[in-house]
């Protein structure tokens, strides 16, 4: 569902019992576009990757580079847990342990609430109340300050949404504005897969996109998409039984993928083919999970 069209949305509730749930609701399969001005990074998109409990893990892409966020609403208290830069493959980093992070929103939510950053800044609700106009609507909104020594930023929430939008100053103004709010859409990403040729020993090279919702295991896309092939000539790379146990990027920054016991039984092919469908897995999670790709492919007979 599209969510679009300019109105006024006014607060359902008082400021002093409001919570942060009000103020920043989680919700799955969710899409949120922000118009930028002033920096040619300021236009981004938010979506929801990962919604586990009181945490959420969203996806961050400015057009330059895509970043992931864990954030945490817990004892009044919206909390950045983790933020990491270039990640492009899918991994639930919501379970991170942080004892210090940063507070981006504090209850009660009225004007003078305040606190302070671990790099000594002073962040506070400002106001109250204050209409906001965006590409898609005029809200009411909380307005959060952050004051530090050579910049200050605002940002303004609303209820039912979330952030709406944010204002950075510093020897100029950097603005983004909530433009559109896409429902029950997956998130997509174009992966290269790679298949062995049955007429010569040339792999075949094709991109597919996958579709993730909020929550998706990434292991059951990827066994899914392995058991198609894109045409009569192509093998598929796993057999309809085969089963992918574990998929996952170490910190020996090898691709590790565990498949069941059918990889092995159900693979009657020639030794040499066998070796070019391994290459082939090789290089579609490893091109994945890597720019340069390593994977390490376990093919357990007992299991």
């Amino acid at each position: 569902r599209l969510v679009t069209g300019v109105q006024t949305c006014a607060l359902p509730i008082s400021n002093s019992t409001a919570t942060i749930n009000d103020y920043y609701p989680f919700e799955k399969s969710i899409k949120y576009i922000y118009t930028g001005y002033g920096n040619e990074y300021a236009t981004y998109s938010v979506y929801v990757d990962y919604l586990i409990g009181n945490r959420e893990q969203i996806i961050v892409n400015n057009g330059g580079t895509e970043s992931i966020k864990v954030l945490e609403n817990k004892d009044g208290e919206l909390r950045l847990i983790s933020s990491q830069n270039e990640i492009y493959y899918r991994e639930n980093f919501t379970s991170q342990i942080n004892n210090s992070p940063e507070i981006l929103l504090k209850q009660p939510l009225t004007k003078g609430t305040s606190w302070t950053l671990k790099d000594g800044s002073k962040r506070s609700i400002t106001n109250v109340n204050v209409a906001i106009k965006t590409p898609l609507a005029i809200y009411k909104c909380i307005e959060v300050t952050t004051v530090k020594k050579e910049s200050i930023t605002k940002d303004y929430y609303t209820t039912n949404i979330g952030l709406v939008k944010t204002l950075y100053s510093n020897n100029g103004e950097v603005s983004s504005s909530l433009n559109k709010i896409d429902k029950n859409l997956p998130f997509v990403q174009t992966v290269k897969f790679y298949y062995p040729n049955t007429n010569n020993n040339i792999n075949y090279v094709t991109d597919k996109k996958l579709f993730f919702h909020t929550n998706d295991i990434t292991k059951k896309v990827f066994e899914n998409y392995l058991k198609e092939s894109p045409n009569k000539n192509l093998r598929k790379l796993i057999s309809a039984n085969t089963r992918i146990r574990s998929l996952y990027l170490n910190k020996d920054n090898m691709v590790y993928v565990d498949f069941s016991k059918e990889f092995t039984q159900e693979m009657n092919f020639s030794i040499g083919n066998k070796s070019q469908i391994l290459q082939c897995i090789t290089n579609t999670l490893g091109d994945y999970y890597m720019e340069i790709g390593r994977a390490h492919v376990w093919t357990p007979v007992t299991r």
